[in-house]
């Protein structure tokens, strides 16, 4: 061993130990090197090709970890700094000064992607704790409940393809879709109609992972709803990419 390798490893040690009154998840963010970054970028590139593969290691997650939802935080890390990232992009071509682009940036991270998205990940959790468990049919050694974790999980999982489509895809479309006409228009609503019906879709995905849940279809409904309203908005002359924009720039 190095003269200076003790040394080091105790110094990183100690610095892991000064995080101890910390969650293990939230010491893996402080422990950067921890976090498995490599796996989490074949996550969010086969999120976007072929979610059903990340799903296929659901089971097998729960053998080992012994729970269904990740114990890594890279996926949401990256994610944030993604979403910065784009926001910051969106400031650049759009802000009107400094103050209000660094709340936008905020937003868009603090907001957006981590309160809104604990909101819907604990009305998934929620609904599929109290509706959707299989109460009978197949036996399970102890009673299974949905991870708020995990919900919040496969909230993250349905968001990525989403933040492609309504961040990194309208950016470079934005002169087209910005203009007036009926072709802007048209095409902005089936790019949000779109990326909102796959998030729904991987929502299902996620819940229909679980073995002990039932009826997880419920969670396909809203691109119904999405698919009935998509003719009228067309035809109104409604553009989403306006009027969004309009809201954080106008």
């Amino acid at each position: 061993m190095l003269p200076g390798g003790s040394a080091t490893a105790g110094r990183s040690r100690g610095a892991y130990r000064s995080y101890y009154f910390l969650p293990q998840y939230f010491r893996r963010i402080v422990k950067w090197r921890q976090m498995d970054l490599e796996y989490t970028l074949w996550q969010m590139m086969y999120l976007c090709i072929s979610p059903k593969t990340v799903y296929r290691t659901t089971s097998y997650h729960k053998q080992t970890k012994n729970q269904w939802a990740r114990d890594d935080p890279a996926f949401v890390v990256i994610t944030c700094a993604l979403v910065l990232i784009a926001a910051s992009a969106y400031c650049i071509a759009f802000g009107n000064s400094f103050a209000h682009s660094l709340v936008t940036v905020v937003s868009a991270v603090v907001i957006d992607f981590l309160l809104l998205g604990a909101v819907l990940a604990t009305s998934g959790w929620l609904l599929a704790n109290k509706y959707l468990r299989e109460m009978g049919g197949r036996s399970h050694a102890v009673e299974q409940r949905v991870e708020w974790m995990y919900a919040f999980d496969v909230h993250c999982n349905s968001y990525f393809p989403l933040f492609i489509a309504l961040y990194v895809v309208q950016y470079f479309l934005t002169p087209v879709l910005m203009s007036s006409g009926f072709m802007s228009t048209l095409l902005s609503n089936l790019l949000y109609a779109a990326a909102l019906s796959y998030y729904h879709y991987t929502q299902f995905l996620g819940y229909n992972a679980l073995p002990f849940l039932t009826h997880t279809e419920l969670f396909l409904y809203p691109i119904g709803v999405i698919l009935i309203i998509l003719p009228f908005t067309i035809i109104g002359g409604f553009n989403p990419t306006r009027f969004v924009l309009g809201i954080y720039f106008g």
